[in-house]
């Protein structure tokens, strides 16, 4: 892959390559609505034909001519706008299934960790949750093989299988001194976008979306529910670093929101059927409690959408950093060979008339990503903004266009320095909790003492440093002091992802993080938008 030389570049970048789509169509070669133009595809197929053949004849090395077609077709779509992409047939099942919310398997989510899996996390309602595998798992055998220094798709392809089947694993457990067996009954496993789902206190709700798929409406829908019961009177919904997915999920997520007959999203073409209008239809209205909504530079596409209808009506508080500006429809497309192609279609337009979409035209990939990531705060940076549309909300506040959902508040959510995403990517957070939380396993008798009064102490630090110089990690004394508070947050988290779960490692880092009370202090701002009476429904451009 290539470096653009800047972490928030780099994990921006897999946020841009899931894009949503508008339909699924059946292969065909060009889209159900329109004919091609015979005569001038026919002499551009014959253009690209007599290329092809004198590639495949003189080229020095023997070519493969799929590789080839493959990568004109990819050629072909980055000529168009950055979210037009080709998806070869061996992606395809792996993109969809992301979407699709299910697959079928033991239900863990793990890593290859000094060549072992090791499980992350049981996927909550899974087989392996019920059995009771936990974070720090090493799975040394599958059906009585050694599992060392197999790949992640070697893994895969051995623990998933048909609903009903068999898999025996042997586990290493951290604290252990020997091994055990535990045969698996396959199933359904569920692909939850919709969580962690918690109360922070007894009145303010959490909801993590991690992307939109095909259950996150119906997801949404028991979260609210679960809350409400728990006591609910304020919400934060969490679409920091969600992507996108399904049109139709993002505007029945917002739906639960936004009252009857208003708009929520339009999109616009260059052909009449690629247009349409989005209204709330008011199934599953929820109350309008004071909401805030967090976003980032990695929220995207369905997030936007969301984001944009619930910030023009005034429905809740869009706090962060201006979102990444993807604003595409695709169409995705399925070719006869099983591979498939997403094309634009449409632009996505918010309910006041703002277009989503950032400004890419003549703008290199890598360009084009960094510039989603550059900072603009409508309250200090009025100066950047004077050149951007200016609409307004139903309310008659001031709303930016020219590209994203610009903040009400403005928060920079701390990034990690080189040296700290270093320690993560290559686990030294996992597989240090791992061992302490093996060693330590009373303290998973009372969360609430953990959450409130447990810290990292000087001896775990200076542990934690003798670990990174075991694994010839560099150390970087001037990140160590920077990241210091994020790095006990992360051995935190990580240490009550094995002792308990995700929602308890979740709870922790809103307890924990000094953003998250800077959020809470917003909820006054929540109320009264809250409270606002509409201007007759009204959204008007200045």
């Amino acid at each position: 892959m290539k470096s653009f030389g800047n972490h928030k570049v780099w994990m921006a970048t897999f946020a841009v390559v899931t894009v949503s789509t508008l339909a699924l169509y059946e292969p065909t070669s060009f889209l159900p609505w329109e004919r091609p133009e015979r005569n001038n595809i026919y002499q551009e197929m014959m253009r690209f034909s007599e290329a092809l053949n004198a590639v495949s004849k003189y080229y020095v090395e023997e070519v493969k001519t799929p590789a080839l077609v493959d990568g004109a077709i990819s050629g072909m779509l980055e000529t168009l706008d950055p979210h037009s992409v080709f998806i070869p047939k061996d992606q395809l099942e792996d993109v969809t299934e992301k979407f699709e919310g299910h697959f079928f398997g033991i239900g863990i989510e793990f890593l290859i960790i000094k060549k072992w899996p090791t499980v992350i996390a049981p996927i909550g309602g899974s087989p392996s949750e019920r059995l009771g595998l936990r974070a720090g798992d090493q799975i040394v055998q599958i059906d009585g093989k050694s599992s060392y220094n197999l790949n992640q798709d070697e893994i895969i392809k051995q623990l998933r299988g048909p609903r009903g089947s068999q898999v025996k694993i042997t586990i290493q457990r951290p604290g252990f001194e020997s091994t055990f067996d535990v045969t698996i009954t396959r199933d359904k496993i569920s692909i939850y976008s919709v969580e962690p789902v918690f109360m922070i206190d007894d009145q303010t709700g959490y909801i993590g979306m991690k992307r939109f798929s095909k259950t996150t409406a119906e997801e949404l829908e028991n979260a609210l529910l679960k809350l409400e019961a728990q006591g609910l009177k304020q919400l934060i919904l969490d679409l920091r670093s969600n992507a996108g997915g399904y049109l139709d999920q993002a505007v029945e997520v917002a739906d639960k929101f936004i009252e009857r007959g208003r708009k929520i999203v339009y999109t616009r073409g260059r052909i009449p059927q690629a247009d349409d209008d989005y209204l709330a239809t008011d199934d599953d209205h929820h109350k309008p409690f004071p909401t805030i909504i967090l976003i980032d530079h990695g929220s995207a596409s369905a997030s936007e959408i969301v984001a944009g209808a619930m910030q023009d009506w005034d429905r809740a508080l869009i706090v962060g950093e201006t979102s990444f500006g993807k604003g595409l429809v695709q169409t995705q497309i399925g070719l006869k060979d099983g591979s498939a192609i997403r094309v634009t279609t449409a632009k996505y337009y918010t309910p006041s008339g703002r277009l989503i979409q950032r400004p890419y035209e003549n703008g290199h990939f890598g360009e084009y990503v960094e510039a989603a990531y550059d900072d603009v705060d409508p309250n200090t940076n009025a100066d950047s903004l004077k050149n951007r549309p200016v609409y307004q909300t139903s309310s008659g506040r001031k709303v930016f266009g020219g590209g994203g959902i610009t903040p009400d508040v403005q928060i920079k959510w701390l990034l990690p320095t080189h040296f700290t995403v270093d320690l993560i990517v290559k686990n030294v957070f996992l597989e240090y909790a791992g061992d302490f939380a093996s060693k330590n396993r009373q303290l998973a008798n009372n969360f609430e003492a953990f959450k409130e009064t447990w810290a990292p102490n000087e001896r775990m630090m200076a542990d934690f440093r003798r670990l990174l110089e075991a694994k010839n990690i560099k150390f970087d004394l001037a990140s160590w002091n920077v990241d210091q508070n994020l790095i006990k947050l992360l051995l935190k988290k990580e240490v009550a992802l094995h002792l308990w779960d995700r929602e308890r490692a979740a709870q922790i880092e809103v307890h924990d993080d000094p953003q998250f009370a800077e959020v809470l202090r917003l909820f006054p701002q929540a109320e009264k938008l809250a409270a606002l009476n509409d201007t007759g429904g009204r959204l008007r451009k200045n």
